[in-house]
């Protein structure tokens, strides 16, 4: 009815929240992750608008392993974007529940130069392979916590002495062995493929586009066709005049880069032509004889990590400069690093040859991050390390760990 005076009463302004999506997830963009966080407990819908992947991806590609690579990529697509940005916050201040999920009998190891008992590993997915001995097992991942299954899925076997390295690549595992040997293998089904690859240990290989790299230690790189009708043929071999430990085909298909033990006059990290098998750069001019590089990373077709007894870690832009690396991370106990992964990021995870010393390191900053001691009182090497964007595995010696970032 009017108001006395025959005038009607104001309406009373309608809520914020009543504005358009357009316009509120517009506003929303300018705020924090503690504003949002404190929006979600307005109403309902303010819950599910200030969720929206939309508003987190900005503050997402800024965080710690959050699934983002630099170019902005989604590696973690179907793990909604919040969800990461919470847990990105524990992998930066070392928040995680420890647990040895697998144990196995141990070997005496002398030196890196042994392929015993040093386990390699994949994940992917629903899945994470680790190599045991001669065989690899498949052990699928608890839906909701850290463990494994208690009995593996599948075996892939193959090789008569121990899998040096692995790779996982468009549903085969392609492996090289201290029999000197490669084993192609198809996940699903029981199609594989044997051939003999090198007078020595195949210390490791990588498969990308048909073709598979193998690198020795009786110091040669080789390529490897795995087209119709030329399955095993060797393409190209290289000699390195060194042992290689290390070896990745770029992103392109174009190149390989291989890690040498460094015991002559050349660098040890070196590029090769995929098609000719010849030289085309040495990184580094500064190398000490004995720095052999133990694990190479690229993260984009210019972008390359290495690792090894130097105990450096090094990033390399080998469109800038191939003479001196873009950054170094030297490890603070001055042990060599055995292996080195990527979050394609800001985040880098290293594994070293002392206590079972896995360390996090944010590009940003020059000094580590957080560092987690998984074999003490006893000493292992971390030989190979996966993480998630949840959860980090590393295995050791004589067992396989996993540190859950999602834990409070």
């Amino acid at each position: 009815p009017p108001a006395e005076g025959g005038s009607r009463a104001a309406s009373p302004p309608s809520p914020l929240w009543a504005l358009p999506e357009e316009l509120l997830l517009l506003i929303c963009s300018y705020l924090d992750a503690q504003a949002l966080g404190r929006l979600a407990q307005v109403c309902r819908r303010l819950r599910f608008l200030s969720s929206r992947d939309l508003l987190w991806r900005r503050m997402a590609r800024g965080c710690l392993n959050s699934g983002f690579t630099q170019l902005g990529t989604d590696l973690a697509a179907g793990i909604p974007v919040k969800e990461r940005v919470k847990v990105s916050q524990n992998w930066r201040h070392g928040r995680c529940r420890r647990e040895t999920v697998l144990k196995w009998k141990c070997k005496q190891v002398v030196s890196f130069s042994s392929s015993f008992l040093m386990p390699w590993m994949e994940l992917d997915g629903k899945y994470l392979y680790l190599s045991q001995a001669e065989n690899i097992q498949a052990y699928h991942l608890c839906p909701e916590g850290t463990g494994l299954q208690r009995h593996p899925q599948a075996i892939f076997s193959g090789h008569q002495e121990d899998v040096c390295r692995f790779v996982l690549v468009n549903s085969h595992i392609v492996s090289g062995g201290g029999d000197g040997s490669i084993v192609l293998h198809k996940l699903h089904g029981s199609y594989s493929v044997k051939f003999s690859a090198h007078e020595q240990e195949v210390n490791c290989v990588d498969f990308q586009g048909g073709l598979i790299v193998s690198g020795s230690r009786d110091r040669t790189a080789k390529v490897w066709s795995l087209s119709a009708g030329r399955v095993g043929q060797c393409l190209h071999t290289v000699q390195t005049e060194d042992r290689v430990w290390s070896i990745a085909i770029s992103p392109l298909l174009s190149s390989f880069v291989t890690g040498t033990a460094c015991c002559g006059h050349t660098s040890p990290l070196r590029i090769w032509d995929l098609e000719s098998g010849q030289l085309l750069t040495s990184l580094g001019t500064d190398f000490h004889r004995g720095a052999g590089v133990l694990d190479v990373f690229y993260e984009t077709p210019s972008l390359l990590l290495s690792c090894g007894y130097d105990t450096y870690i090094r990033y390399w832009d080998i469109r800038t400069s191939t003479r001196k690396c873009i950054q170094e991370w030297e490890e603070p106990h001055d042990s060599a690093l055995y292996c080195i992964r990527s979050d394609k990021n800001h985040m880098i995870a290293s594994g070293s040859s002392y206590y079972g010393v896995v360390r996090l390191w944010d590009k940003r900053q020059t000094q580590c991050l957080q560092s987690f001691h998984l074999s003490s009182p006893t000493s292992s090497p971390v030989y190979c390390l996966r993480f998630s964007t949840s959860h980090l595995y590393a295995a050791l010696a004589s067992a396989l760990h996993v540190l859950d970032f999602t834990a409070p």
